[in-house]
């Protein structure tokens, strides 16, 4: 299959704030080859492993968050001995440190390197040197055996790939852009998110079926099953993220007369981020920022609270848990790789519009309904997760949309930003909800209020031109 013809250069402009034409418009006319398509797709795939294996459900849960990491005093102690439960919640909370550093350091980077970037226009290269880096981490993981002197080590390496991740995704998205028109920019997102998400759920199994294999007989000495599983994790991260590096072109050449010094770029980036709002073929975008940064977070809450809610208000066991977490993964693939074509259809606003609302009501259901017991879980819970993936897919569209040629990695470092600034909202009305009600059901409250709240914000903002 042939690849694209070279990246189209964006009209210069004198203000950078004004920027009238759409990169999309650029490829308008011009539809991108299957190749290049799936090719961007399976970077998701590729990646998902570290946020699905290594961040969620098994590394950080099962090894590095657990007595293995205790001192032998501390893990001699019964389960359940406070001294014991105090080391334990000291390890949880030093894994939360190492995630708002990282946070602190995407807020702070991620919009300058995208804008870099896109003057080089280089996002291949930073694409490259992120997903490498987020390998290099995983790979890393191999030293962190069991010892109370290396879990910082394991919570520097996860931290770190945290930020190198982010970094990635940014320019990840911004290719998106040099592949997609705005007749298929929906359904290419949706794709991406789809891959990601089943890519997620094929290494989780695959894990599963390890770990109920006990470890195919492996010795757990040194906690090797999981270093193994670190390393797994890099390697299909390694394979799978090949196919993007050499079948997808830049999204553009560059835009050369944006090229400053590294600081300097910090006041480009303020006189560009007021240029959105000033200028009206812009201030949509902006506003979208805002907005979308607000109901990713109670998104990001669905999954990062669900555990905790299916545990703790309906009593599902660890095989319980398992089986919905691959059911609510697998759903929410399928239903993003589906809506992106509804996406094109009727629009990403129509779609997030759409999926909000419909989380709003089914959150209330579980809430309501809670005293009948698991089936409102099951059927409440998976509704919800159905509507995660279309929501976050067409955000990704929507910005890709509304995105000013030569400013892709800049304005997908602002959405990486923007989401990091307000991923706070969801955890605090989770837990302020909980103390008010005096029970973890009403946590649930906590993230439809979020949802709701970043619904509200997005209607006023126009879809596009």
């Amino acid at each position: 299959m042939t690849s694209d013809p070279s990246p189209v250069t964006p009209p210069p402009t004198a203000d950078s704030g004004a920027v009238p034409v759409m990169g999309l418009d650029l490829r308008e006319g011009r539809p991108a080859p299957k190749r290049q398509v799936y090719s961007w797709a399976l970077w998701d795939w590729a990646t998902q492993p570290f946020n699905t294996v290594i961040l969620t459900f098994i590394y950080t849960a099962l090894f590095l968050t657990t007595d293995a990491f205790l001192p032998a005093g501390l893990q001699s102690l019964p389960d359940g001995d406070p001294a014991k439960t105090a080391g334990l919640a000291d390890l949880a909370s030093g894994l939360g440190w190492g995630g708002t550093i990282a946070g602190l350091a995407i807020l702070a980077v991620a919009p300058v390197l995208g804008q870099r970037a896109d003057a080089a226009g280089r996002q291949k290269l930073w694409l490259g040197i992120g997903t490498g880096a987020l390998i290099a981490c995983m790979l890393g993981l191999w030293f962190v055996e069991p010892t109370p002197a290396l879990f910082w080590l394991g919570v520097a390496l996860i931290s770190a790939a945290t930020v190198f991740g982010e970094i990635a995704a940014v320019n990840s998205n911004a290719m998106l852009i040099g592949i997609a028109t705005p007749k298929t920019i929906g359904r290419i997102s949706g794709l991406g998110w789809g891959f990601g998400y089943l890519g997620g759920i094929v290494a989780l199994v695959l894990v599963v079926v390890f770990y109920s294999a006990d470890w195919f007989g492996l010795s757990e000495e040194g906690g090797l099953p999981f270093r193994i599983i670190a390393v797994g994790c890099a390697l299909w991260a390694l394979v799978f993220s090949i196919p993007i590096f050499l079948a997808v072109p830049e999204p553009s050449r560059g835009r050369p007369e944006r090229r400053v010094g590294f600081f300097a770029s910090y006041r480009l980036l303020v006189r560009d981020v007021a240029g959105l709002f000033r200028n009206p073929e812009t201030r949509h975008t902006g506003w979208f920022l805002l907005a979308s940064a607000v109901f990713r977070d109670g998104l990001g809450g669905v999954f990062a609270f669900g555990a905790v809610i299916a545990a703790q208000v309906f009593g599902f066991e660890f095989l319980d848990l398992v089986i919905f977490g691959i059911a609510a993964n697998l759903i929410a693939g399928v239903s993003t790789i589906v809506a992106g074509r509804w996406d094109d259809r009727f629009g990403a606003k129509t779609v997030i519009v759409f999926a909000l609302s419909a989380m709003v009501v089914a959150g209330l259901a579980v809430f309501f309904l809670v005293d009948l017991g698991t089936i409102v879980f099951w059927i409440g819970g998976l509704i919800l997760c159905a509507f995660v993936g279309p929501a976050q897919a067409a955000s990704r569209s929507f910005l890709a949309r509304v995105t000013p040629a030569g400013r892709e990695g800049e304005i997908f470092g602002l959405y990486a930003t923007t989401g990091r600034a307000a991923s706070w909202m969801a955890s605090a009305m989770w837990s302020i909800l909980i103390v008010a009600g005096g029970a973890t059901s009403f946590g649930i409250l906590g993230i439809i209020l979020v949802l709701l709240a970043g619904l509200l914000l997005l209607l006023p903002v126009k879809p596009v031109r």
